[in-house]
């Protein structure tokens, strides 16, 4: 069957079905009718073993080796960075985590592909910087990156600082053809990092009435909708945050995932959000939108070879 509605009305969608969704998806990326929404999972194309962590688990194995947690915590990123924030101060954690990420990410073949394209809005949910990367090596001078910063490092009333791809920091309201948008913060330029159960308390007080989200986000996805690529919502911080910046977007959304390995959790978030599964790997996936879509290009994509 290649398409199936389960019983909590979660649309999934495979063979061919998941094909042509793909293609709607390619040509909607292209006209700028859909915002890409990253996640750790393409961190695994180019090569087996990420040169960073590519999912929160990976990060508290990290932090853990470090700082021993309680056991009862020690899988969890969150807890155990908030652990280490109150046990070693909020300094030694934001060290860690620079030196946990320090590694520089290539950008895959998809990353490249969005790079090139007039896309007025991409998130990138995790921490490495491969999506601006991508982004530089373009040469684009029409780019600005906002990043969600923690308060701990604060004496202002802000939630975001704004850059250039040369590392500036710029006023909240400089105008940009694209804006990267990466609300858990990033490596690079300045290493911030949400990552404390801390760093989350004011931000989710506020989500709710979107104060945290930029405003140039709020505007920009109004008339589009969001498409989900090695993305996993099986914590309940990324889907509340993916829940509030897909808020008020006009649709449709889908996103790439194995549906066999999706949690309950996952599964209900999904269908309550109205997202599409396209179940198919994500170098599958990603080899079709970038105009590779057979065996070699696959490899390519999972070897990090050239467009």
């Amino acid at each position: 069957m290649n398409t199936i509605l389960t019983s909590g009305h979660l649309v999934i969608v495979r063979d061919s079905f998941a094909e042509k969704l793909l293609d709607l998806a390619k040509e909607a990326l292209a006209a700028d009718e859909v915002i890409p929404y990253l996640g750790p999972g393409l961190l695994g194309f180019n090569c087996a073993e990420p040169a960073v962590p590519h999912t929160p688990e990976v990060v508290a194995a990290a932090l853990n080796a470090r700082a021993p947690a309680p056991s009862r915590i020690r899988t969890n990123m969150w807890s155990v960075a908030q652990f280490i924030e109150q046990r070693r101060h909020r300094r030694t954690l934001q060290a860690w985590m620079t030196d946990i990420f320090a590694a520089p990410v290539a950008p895959t073949l998809l990353h490249t592909w969005l790079a090139r394209l007039p896309l007025s809005l991409i998130i990138d949910s995790w921490y490495d910087g491969a999506m601006r990367t991508a982004l530089v090596e373009t040469g684009r001078t029409d780019v600005a990156e906002i990043q969600g910063v923690t308060r701990a490092n604060e004496i202002q009333d802000i939630w975001t600082k704004t850059y250039d791809l040369f590392g500036r920091e710029l006023d909240p309201g400089s105008g940009a053809k694209t804006v990267l948008y990466t609300p858990h913060g990033s490596i690079r330029p300045a290493q911030n990092f949400l990552v404390a159960d801390s760093d989350y308390v004011e931000v989710l007080t506020e989500i709710d009435i979107q104060t945290p989200i930029p405003d140039v986000v709020k505007e920009r996805r109004i008339t589009r909708g969001f498409f989900f690529v090695g993305c996993r919502f099986n914590d309940q911080m990324l889907r509340i945050y993916a829940r509030q910046i897909m808020k008020r977007s006009r649709g449709p959304h889908c996103a790439v995932m194995d549906a066999e390995t999706l949690t309950r959790n996952e599964a209900r978030f999904l269908a309550a959000s109205g997202i599409t599964v396209i179940d198919m790997p994500v170098s599958e996936a990603a080899a079709r939108l970038i105009g590779t879509g057979t065996a070699a290009g696959v490899d390519r994509i999972n070897n990090g070879g050239p467009l």
